[in-house]
């Protein structure tokens, strides 16, 4: 008998008939002689159908309030499916995180977790009971609901299977399982048998869709090997795991690209130790994340600094760096929000050379212009115009071959 943790995105459990069809497929699951645990997102678009019901009452709604608002949509999910398992003969039980002892800190919107408490899943699990569980969201020390962010519910589940020991982790989504590139957008897309925790890390962080980067950062450091399916047939996925020690890795394994960033430049800033600090110090004790950044030479003591954030930051973020415009002596700030984060991953790219070079000189056979660079050891990002993105993934894709079963060696 083994214990699987399965979580349900949201289009999963987009309306009555999937909700049936999840059920019959746990159903089928617990029948086989599993113990199971549940994880389910909110329906469909329920979401952003909250998040706008709270514009329209408040256009900068406090973000607690927006955690209260939002936990909702799981919970429905969580009821309806444990209702769904009960009506095909198998006893069900529904909890919200709060319930089960999801702890987290207080980051509302984007809390990360810190510990769960996981007797109560398992004491319902030992009475035969499917346990589901709202993903996405759980309690910080004052009892507050809290909730992790877009795609938290992917968090949720590593965080579950780890804190149960659970012998499998299956996340089951709308895709076939993570392609080398969004299928959506290149035709030519493959789904990879198995990928490795630092690629689907860099691949989740750099805008694929499939899995959010914390629950890869959580599933790496508690080893949790997961299983990325389809929910609407029972085809194998793709396998997130360790490093696979293959005689001959491609150098490149997948090509994604993120325009739901924005481009922060600050002009005109004295160039002297210490600057950056004092520019990233407010923007630190706000909460928000910066990605990219970029310090340019200026002329007379002077220096251009840009960086990236999320666009759903960008409103609060104006409003503290007017204060950091004045305490660093900047001439102005400007934004723009018509940006593409373009990038290429593989592990194997730290152990060739030429990879780079070919990454700007497609770029630059398509006339597309980048702006801001930045580069690991296995990955490159490039920052393009919004409008370009689409294009430069697909030229991308087919210069590193990834829409064949070759491995791709750098030909300068």
């Amino acid at each position: 008998m083994a214990l699987i943790v399965k979580k349900f995105g949201g289009t999963s459990v987009g309306d009555v008939e999937r909700i049936k069809n999840v059920a019959e497929r746990i159903v089928r699951t617990k029948k086989d002689g599993n113990d199971v645990v549940v994880v389910v997102s909110a329906m469909g678009k329920t979401t952003d159908q909250l998040i706008g019901l709270a514009k329209q009452i408040n256009q900068r709604p406090k973000e607690r309030e927006m955690d209260m608002l939002m936990s909702t949509g799981e919970q429905i999910s969580a009821a309806l499916l444990a209702m769904a398992i009960d009506s095909l003969g198998v006893e069900a039980i529904s909890f919200n995180g709060p319930q089960v002892g999801i702890l987290t800190d207080s980051s509302h919107t984007k809390a990360k977790i810190l510990d769960i408490e996981g007797d109560r899943i398992l004491e319902q699990v030992r009475k035969g009971r499917v346990v589901i569980v709202t993903g996405f969201q759980g309690r910080d020390e004052k009892d507050n609901i809290t909730t992790l962010g877009r795609g938290g519910s992917d968090t949720s589940a590593v965080a579950i299977a780890a804190a149960l020991k659970a012998d499998q982790c299956e996340i089951y989504t709308d895709v076939d399982g993570v392609f080398t590139a969004d299928p959506r957008v290149v035709k030519g897309a493959r789904k990879l048998d198995k990928i490795s925790f630092d690629e689907m890390l860099e691949l989740a962080s750099l805008g694929a869709k499939v899995m959010q980067s914390r629950s890869i950062e959580f599933a790496k450091k508690f080893g949790v090997t997961i299983h990325v399916r389809s929910s609407f047939h029972d085809g194998v996925g793709t396998i997130i795991a360790e490093e696979a020690n293959e005689m001959e890795a491609p150098v490149v394994r997948g090509v994604t690209s993120n325009i739901d960033e924005a481009k922060v430049t600050i002009l005109g800033v004295p160039d002297r130790p210490g600057i950056a600090a004092e520019v990233f110090k407010k923007i630190s004790e706000a909460n928000i994340n910066i990605d990219m950044i970029i310090q340019n030479v200026g002329e007379k003591d002077t220096t251009d600094i840009s960086f990236t954030v999320d666009k759903s930051d960008l409103d609060r973020l104006k409003d503290i760096m007017d204060s950091v415009k004045e305490s660093v002596s900047a001439k102005r700030v400007t934004y723009d929000n018509e940006i593409g984060k373009v990038s290429i991953v593989g592990v194997g790219m730290k152990s060739h050379s030429g990879i780079a070079y070919k990454m700007f000189r497609v770029l630059a056979d398509k006339k597309i212009n980048i702006q801001m660079i930045s580069t690991s050891e296995i990955k490159i990002s490039v920052v393009v115009e919004e409008n370009k993105a689409d294009e430069a993934v697909n030229a991308l894709h087919t210069a590193f071959e990834l829409d064949k079963d070759v491995i791709y060696e750098a030909k300068l």
